[in-house]
């Protein structure tokens, strides 16, 4: 398995090595001493969640109060997605930055995002799976949204797809409003939340 940290400071990247043969195909796109590796820590898994996507359908930029918050790792079983992750903790020195990842079942790379930072995507194929492993079960009062739409993001929706986004996605703040309102979390709670972790 082989890993780089993305642009946003603690979100990285996974590849796995792939073992075809006669009779199909085997691949383990989650390995626990990779993402201990990168990350510094095991990740719990508190719940498993299971999308199915229209070509164009975008979903996110979900993110969660920390703590606890609810880190992801995430891949793409079935079609293919544009994987975005946006840094979204007031006081960080990528605030606002985001990076982009192509999941499909072609290199079967995978994304870990850390408590505390955004995370979205876009079906670029119809039947486009997506597949997380979320380290808290969903609790509805801790989580939040940014509109994957905010000019400010510029986020990398390819022009040539219409994008389907939820009224609840489309009517979210944009970033500066969610900072002014005081929605965003913060990266002191943020890292000191990662280093409890490291401790354990």
């Amino acid at each position: 398995m082989q890993f780089r940290a993305l642009k946003v400071a603690d979100a990285y990247e996974f590849t796995p090595r792939a073992f075809p043969d006669e009779r199909g195909l085997f691949v383990a796109p989650f390995q626990e001493d990779s993402l201990i590796e990168a990350a510094g820590h095991p990740m719990r898994v508190g719940q498993t969640n299971h999308s199915v996507s229209r070509r164009g359908t975008i979903r996110g930029v979900h993110f969660a109060d920390v703590p606890p918050g609810q880190a992801k790792y995430v891949y793409c079983p079935a079609g293919s997605l544009l994987d975005v992750v946006v840094d979204l903790r007031t006081g960080s020195p990528t605030f606002g930055q985001w990076d982009a990842v192509r999941l499909d079942p072609v290199d079967f790379r995978s994304v870990y995002v850390a408590e505390g930072l955004g995370h979205a995507f876009i079906a670029l194929e119809d039947n486009t799976v997506m597949s997380y492993l979320c380290s808290e079960p969903y609790n509805p009062p801790a989580e939040h949204g940014i509109t994957p739409l905010d000019p400010a993001l510029g986020l990398p929706w390819p022009a040539d797809l219409t994008p389907i986004v939820s009224e609840k996605d489309r009517s979210a703040p944009t970033l500066a409003e969610a900072e002014e309102q005081g929605l965003l979390p913060s990266y002191a709670d943020c890292t000191a939340y990662y280093e409890k972790l490291r401790a354990r």
